[in-house]
């Protein structure tokens, strides 16, 4: 599998962010069969930096209702990437 279809998208959120800058951990939504192995080789290769440490996380789909009727977001993978002090990950290059 081919690492840009393992990382699905960054994660941007106040908690993610507080997270990068005090332990240079950066989240990501991921394939959801992806191993933590597959996400550190992704990681390594598309932004050049050296992983230390991955933690995975399922998240399960939210219940919304329209109205009378009842569904479910799909469920997704969260992925916590730390990567070696020094190296970043920038987000918004080439936009």
């Amino acid at each position: 599998m081919d690492a840009r279809q393992i990382i699905l998208e960054p994660i941007i959120t106040e908690k993610s962010t507080q997270a990068r800058e005090s332990r240079n951990a950066y989240s990501f939504k991921v394939w959801p069969s992806a191993t933590k192995l597959q996400i550190a080789m992704a990681v390594e290769e598309i932004f050049n930096v050296t992983v230390l440490n991955v933690h995975t996380i399922r998240m399960e789909g939210k219940l919304k209702r329209m109205g009378r009727f009842a569904g479910r977001r799909s469920s997704w993978k969260k992925a916590v990437v730390t990567l070696k002090k020094g190296d970043t990950v920038d987000f918004f290059e080439g936009v």
